[in-house]
């Protein structure tokens, strides 16, 4: 079983790739679809709502079929999805805006699952304070969530990148690098790498993402055209979904079965995937989501990300400007071009969800 998840972007490839994108049969209604999904602990539920059935239950309530694809590289399903060959596909808010919108494929967030509330992490060997980082090498996938973790972590103490030479380093090269080598002093990872280098003897995490709640987001993104001529999907998807989630918070033999079988397909026991859930803050409300995506904490941590993007050059060649690539709100709030939206927050699918209209 796998066991390590990749967030990272796609660095200069991605920043420059030209797509050929197809929408897949996004111009008229249609009953069949494909939704891709990674190991992480915010999205095991799709792999469960397969498994249990609870995806067929609620695709034939609206008439529909929904197949849940397990892909085991993360970026290869947001590739695929960004090439068409998905309806659907779960990713970050970051990898959201830099790969299928920069790419130019109109996206919705149909679902706000999850934001890393200390999945993500700086850990160091020696030092206490990130002012200490001046002048040293720090370790971690250049141009990932984890990248953006260490800016802002350098941006909290008056510091920036030029401060530090970042070295990229793969996820699943993390561990080992800092435990073996005397080399490699700090390293920004994510969870279950962050949990293993925070073992080391002497190890101080400094920073984490609890420190920048709501900025690295877990989402479930759709193809927009797909979206709007097929609501039935949104419906049947966000149904699904918040079934599970009240089947995750609930006490008794469901849950605890429902747990159980996401921990084994993540490569872990229940205690385990529980850990991980803790430094999880998951949405299992769908009131709690759909007010977090009409509200300020999104917007702003998407104003933040989008400039992270565009510094380092992940809203593609073209990109000018911040303001390149449109991302709106619920409340019709846009940054960026207007006339250029593909990435859109929408709350409107969970609402009905918090209302018991689905």
């Amino acid at each position: 079983m796998r066991t390590f998840f990749k967030r990272a972007v796609l660095a200069a490839a991605l920043a420059t790739a030209v797509f050929t994108v197809q929408s897949p049969a996004s111009a008229a209604e249609k009953s069949s679809f494909k939704v891709a999904w990674s190991i992480y602990a915010g999205w095991m539920p799709w792999g469960y709502a397969a498994e249990s059935g609870i995806m067929k239950k609620w695709a034939d309530k609206y008439g529909i079929q929904v197949e849940i694809v397990q892909v085991n590289d993360y970026i290869e399903s947001i590739n695929q999805y960004t090439a068409g060959a998905f309806d659907g596909c779960v990713m970050t808010n970051m990898d959201a805006l830099t790969i299928p919108a920069a790419g130019g494929v109109d996206s919705t967030s149909l679902i706000v699952g999850d934001f890393s509330d200390g999945n993500d992490g700086l850990v160091v060997k020696k030092g206490k304070s990130i002012a200490e980082l001046k002048g040293q090498r720090v370790n971690l996938v250049e141009l990932s969530v984890s990248h953006y973790l260490l800016a802002r972590a350098l941006d909290s103490a008056g510091l920036t990148e030029r401060d530090v030479r970042v070295v990229n380093t793969a996820d699943a090269d993390i561990v080992s690098a800092f435990t073996s080598s005397d080399d490699v002093t700090a390293v920004v990872t994510w969870n279950p790498q962050l949990s293993e280098v925070k073992k080391a003897p002497g190890a101080t995490e400094l920073f984490n993402s609890s420190n920048i709640p709501g900025e690295i987001l877990d989402l479930m993104i759709v193809n927009s055209a797909v979206l709007k001529d097929n609501p039935k999907l949104g419906k049947a998807l966000v149904g699904a979904w918040y079934e599970i989630m009240g089947l995750m918070t609930a006490n008794g033999e469901a849950g605890t079965k429902a747990l159980t079988a996401m921990a084994q397909a993540s490569g872990t026991d229940l205690a385990g995937y529980k850990a991980q859930l803790a430094t999880t803050n998951l949405f299992s409300e769908a009131r709690a989501a759909a007010d977090f995506a009409k509200g300020p904490v999104i917007q702003k941590s998407m104003d933040l990300v989008r400039k992270f993007s565009f510094d380092h050059g992940l809203l593609g060649e073209g990109a000018r400007t911040v303001d390149a690539v449109g991302i709106a709100f619920p409340d019709g709030t846009v940054l960026g071009d207007a006339k250029n939206v593909k990435l859109r927050f929408d709350a409107g699918f969970m609402t009905e969800a918090a209302e018991g209209k689905l």
